[in-house]
Formats: structure tokens, sequence, C-alpha cells
């Protein structure tokens, strides 16, 4: 659709955020401050990377309280100096100045006063003091929540984060004990059930190494070399900029673990690339939008919500890893059959080998970066380094630019990975600190039981009414842009349901939480991975999509088939993984089939054809034999008609 379609299209205010915070945002008020400003900056964003790597490595004692205050310290004013107080300060103003200093003096007199928090009671309050200090740190992690989600994620967490003072007046199940707002505001920032607690030891422990290792990899042009690599493979193939696009992401969101950064920093490529080869805007979009989506499904980095898992259920984020490869490559293979469905229904052809990279050509000139990633995969996954992996590839990166002339890090460079860190870290924190709170607010009443309860209840010892309101719960909060709050409130309330109600495997029900709470972001109507997208195309953004919707099927479906079948996850024999893992091969083809109108080996399909190859294309994937047996009698059937219809003279596709 065309740039003067769009202009009537509508499109919700949250995309304006979204093109502000990915596209300009950050770096343009950053290159807006004095210079001294700008020094102040990096010198706070070096600092907490020296920190992180003294705490991490044990390289001189120190509290775990004192240093989640102290990374606060660094981070937190960055967050509310780089994300604007309204959209009309393109700078850094005194709405942004006194937050940030509100927000630095509070973390570093804590972070002072530490010790003492930890060996004295300070919920409730026993001074004056300390409840002004709560207040204060309250009220500026609320104001980064704004900022960086927007007023409705503000209301949730305001709303949730203060659930206790009126708990007592909520019917039923949400009833809870009666509690001051001292009390409360206090167990919102002094409790380890709370900001001290699950979210901020991911972040400080485990995200902020990978985030040090996204941004050296931004700054030494990592995604350019993954571009480069998947148009040596796959541009010569039918549709060829499509599954460029395809890989690319998969590639570099497999490392960057954020779906709208990777939307502009690939699809700022890919998409005008798939439209230059005749792909409709819209189709362009919505596939960069899902191929975006499926890299923070995409081991090893996947994102807050796979580290936040890994401490929740006290896994380790290698076994998380190892659970999400299939069903991530499962997805990817499911975006390729739709392209090139598309591709072969409207005779596409790929670019001539002149005027493509050969692999050979990639590979000499960014093969660093692939040895990184793959010593991050042998780290985690087989080495279970955890969170000392990436600061040990970050190393291995630093030393490789060494010998690469190209990559070697100017000083130029230096301050471009230090703004970069700094930049990741700081978004990171205005995201997920509020979220902390709505943990404090559901462990402060223990109310989580009750809710718990209430759905096995519900539910009448079936599974099926319990999955779909946990199905609901993920898509809204999902499409609010709260990935993360969606998981920590199913995780306490949904899981312990399901997992009552049918006792199935703990890391499968907390997968699909997690997948469910990430689709959201190309399920319409508020699709912000697909709404992003389509600004870059100039499409019509509920067009895009719902086409993204229809590219991205197979995921909203995997999950459901791993959570019945957890050898899917690898959490099963061997021989289960190859049999299902097969049908589901088979199922996304017939599927993806069906979606594009087009089956390798039949041909275009008919109308009746493509919806009842649809349905039994799903059957064949859920792993149970008799839907699958089913299935697959029906598959053969309709082709067995399908080819005889066609075959018959003067027959006409429909």
């Amino acid at each position: 659709m065309n740039a003067t379609n769009r202009s009537t299209a509508p499109e919700p205010q949250i995309v304006d955020t979204l093109s502000e915070k990915y596209v300009s945002g950050a770096s343009t008020r950053y290159a807006g401050m004095p210079a001294a400003m700008r020094a102040l900056v990096l010198a706070m964003s070096a600092s907490g990377v020296v920190l992180a790597v003294v705490y991490i490595f044990g390289v001189a004692p120190l509290l775990d309280v004192t240093y989640y205050f102290l990374l606060m310290a660094f981070y937190l004013p960055l967050a509310l100096l780089f994300l604007p107080a309204h959209k009309h300060e393109k700078g850094a103003t005194w709405l942004s100045y006194g937050p940030a200093l509100i927000a630095l003096g509070t973390t570093l007199f804590l972070a002072y006063k530490s010790r003492a928090l930890v060996y004295e009671t300070w919920v409730p309050v026993t001074e004056t003091w300390q409840l002004v200090v709560a207040a204060m740190l309250f009220f500026v992690i609320l104001e980064a929540a704004r900022r960086s989600g927007g007023y409705i994620f503000l209301a949730i967490v305001l709303v949730l984060g203060l659930y206790p003072v009126f708990a007592q007046y909520m019917p039923g199940v949400f009833w809870g004990p009666p509690t001051t707002l001292s009390r409360t505001l206090a167990f919102n920032v002094y409790s380890s059930d709370a900001l001290l607690g699950v979210v901020t030891r991911v972040v400080g422990e485990v995200i902020i190494g990978f985030l040090i290792l996204a941004a050296l990899l931004v700054a030494t042009g990592a995604a350019d070399f993954f571009l480069k690599l998947a148009m040596a493979i796959m541009g010569k193939a039918r549709g060829g900029p499509a599954k460029v696009a395809v890989l690319a992401s998969g590639f570099f969101g497999s490392l960057s673990g954020s779906i709208f950064g990777n939307v502009v920093s690939t699809g700022s490529v890919t998409i005008p690339s798939m439209m230059r080869a005749g792909f409709p805007a819209h189709y362009a979009a919505a596939l960069e939008a899902c191929a975006s989506t499926g890299g923070m499904l995409m081991p090893p980095v996947m994102g807050a919500v796979a580290f936040i898992m890994a401490d929740f259920t006290s896994t380790e984020y290698g076994v998380i890893v190892k659970a999400a490869i299939i069903p991530s490559l499962l997805f990817y293979f499911g975006l390729y059959c739709h392209v090139d469905g598309y591709a072969a229904r409207n005779k596409m052809v790929g670019k001539a080998q002149e005027q493509l990279p050969s692999v050979k050509e990639a590979l000499t000139e960014g093969w660093p970066f692939l040895a990184v990633l793959i010593f991050l995969v042998w780290g985690l996954v087989y080495m279970s380094w955890e969170r000392l992996a990436p600061f040990y590839a970050s190393g291995l990166l630093i030393a490789l630019t060494f010998i690469k002339k190209e990559l070697r890090i100017s000083w130029r460079r230096a301050k471009d990975i230090v703004f970069e860190t700094g930049k990741l870290l700081a978004e990171t924190t205005a995201l997920l600190l509020p979220t902390s709170f709505i943990l404090g607010g559901l462990m402060a009443t223990g109310v989580a039981p009750s809710i718990t309860g209430a759905l096995v209840q519900m539910g009448g010892g079936s599974v099926i009414p319990i999955l779909a309101i946990g199905i609901a719960v993920c898509m809204i909060f999902g499409m609010l842009g709260m990935i993360v709050a969606a998981y920590l409130m199913l995780a306490l309330t949904f899981a312990p349901a399901i997992q009552q109600a049918a006792g199935l495997n703990t890391l499968a029900v907390h997968l699909f939480i997690a997948y469910y709470s990430t689709l959201a972001a190309i399920t319409p109507p508020v699709a912000l991975a697909a709404f992003l997208a389509s600004r870059i195309s100039g499409s019509d953004p509920i067009h895009t999509s719902v086409t993204a919707a229809r590219l991205g099927v197979v995921i909203y479906f995997i999950p459901i088939f791993f959570l019945f079948e957890p050898a899917l996850i690898l959490q099963g024999p061997l021989y289960r993984t190859a049999i299902w893992v097969t049908f589901n091969i088979i199922a996304i083809v017939i599927i993806a089939g069906a979606s594009e109108g087009f089956l390798t080996g039949f041909g275009r399909l008919r109308t009746w054809a493509r919806l009842v190859l649809f349905v039994a294309g799903l059957l064949i994937g859920f792993p149970e034999w008799v839907s699958t047996a089913v299935g697959a009698g029906i598959v053969l059937l309709v082709l067995m008609l399908h080819r005889r219809q066609s075959a018959a003279p003067g027959s006409a596709h429909g």
C-alpha cells in the first residue's frame, strides 16, 4: 500500500512513541547535551560496566543490595535523560534533569545505607526519612515507566504496585489483608520480593552482560555482517530478498534480544529490498515484524523474559536455550515456507550471483562475529557459564578486533560502544524496574495463591478454560508492550494453576507464557512490531498487522504443541522429539502452503482446499496420534481430489 493510502490509516499514538524511541530518541538527545554532560553520561555508563565486572567476577567484596542500588544510580538517571518527558521535549530540560538528580541522589544514599538495610527491618519503616526516600525512588521509577511504556503501562504498575492499599476492599479471591500506604511503599522499595528481588537481580547479574555484548556487536557492525551473510546464502533463491530478511533478522535477533530494535536495525535495509523485488509494502513489513519477533525467541539471547524465567524457575539458562531451539527453528521454517510459496505463486526469481556477495567473501569479512556467536553458545550450553558467558564473549570480540583491522576499535568507536551500552541498559532499566512493583504488589497481599485456586476451580478440572484465560491475559498485556509484566503475573498465578490442573511440565508452561506474551507484538489490533515496520514500508499498519499474524501463524500453535508434548523442547525422550519434529515440519509445509495458496509439487491451491488443508495441517502437528492420523488422511484425500480436478479438461483454479 502506498504512502497516500497510509495517510488515511488509523495509527495508535504508541507507534509514534516507538518510532521516536528506536529511530531517533536517545542518540538525538545525547548529541544535544553540553560537552560536559555528554562526558558525564559516558562516565556513568562506563562506571556501570566496571561495577558489574567487579561484582560478577568477585574482584572486590560487595553486598548484593549495594551493587543493585549503585547500578540504579548509574543507569536510572540516564533513562530519565534519554527518554523525553513529553513529545515536545526534543532535548533534555529541567523536566528530565530534575527526576534524574532525584534518582541519582536516592540510589546513592541507599547504596551508602545498604548495610543497615540488610541488617535492620525497614518494612515497616522505623524512621521518617526512610519513608521519604522510598517515596522519592518509587516516584522516579514510576516516571521512568511512563516515559518508557506510556500511560497505560504506568497505570498498571501503579494500580498493582499499590494494590495492597485497597486490597481489603476487593471482592472474593482478590481480597487482601489491610495495610497502609507507608508500608506498601517501603515494601516495594526495600523488599527482596519487589525492587530488590528477581527483576533487579536478573538485570544486574545476567542481562547486563548480554547488553554489553550487544552494544559491542552493534558498534562493530555485526548487523551488516549477518545481513551480508544472509544475502550470500539466500539471495539467489526465489523470493530471495524476503528469505534474506528472515535469515538476517533471525541471526541478529538471536544476539540482540530486542524486537523493536531488530525491526529498525535490519528492517531499514530488508524492507526496502523486499519492496524493490516486488513484494507489497504490507507483506514486506509484516515479514520483517515476524522475523524480528522471532529473534526474541531465538537462542542464545532471548530477551529479558528468558533470563527472569531461569531465575524464577531455578533452571539453568543453558537448559532454556536448548529448550527454545526447536520451537524457534520451526517458526523460522514456517516463515521461509510462506515466502517460498508467495514467490512461487507470483513467479518471482532471485538475484543473479554477480549481484550478490559470496559466502566466502562474507565470512572473510565478518568471521569474528560468527566465532563469538559459536563461543557464546558453547559457553552457555556446554560450559554452563551462565552470567559469565557474555563477558567472556565480549572479551573474545575485543581481542578479535585487534586481529581484524576493519573491526579495530578506535577512540571514536569506543565512545560509541560506551554510549550504546548506557543506552541499552538505561532503556532496559526503565522498562524492567517498574515491573518489580507488580511483583511486590502481588507478593505483599498474598493473593496469587487465591487466584491460582480460583483458576483451577473455574476450569472445573479441564485444562482448556485455564489455557484460554492465560492466553487472553498474555495477549492483552503483550499488546501493551508489557511482555515482562505479563510473564511475572502469569508465572505467579496461571503457571501454578495449569500445573495443578493438568500436571504439565514446568518449563513448558513457563515457555508457553513467554511465547504468547511475545506474540502480541504481531497480533492485531495493537501489533507493535508490525506497526513499527509499517512506518518503514509506508504501508497501512492494520493491514500489516493482519498479514503478520497470518505469516507467523505457526508460532501461535507451537507453544500449545510443546505444552502437551515436552519432547518438542527437549524435555522428553529423543525418539519422541524426532517423531514430533518430523510431523511438525510436515504440518508447517501444509499450513504455509494453505496460507499462501501454493503447495510445492501441487502448484496453486483452490480456495476450498486451502481452508481444509490448513485445519488438517494443525491436526497433523498436534502431538496426539489420533488427530495426527486424521489430519494425514484428510491431507491425502484433499490432495488427490485437487490433483484430479486440476487434471480435468478445462479446469480452472478457484
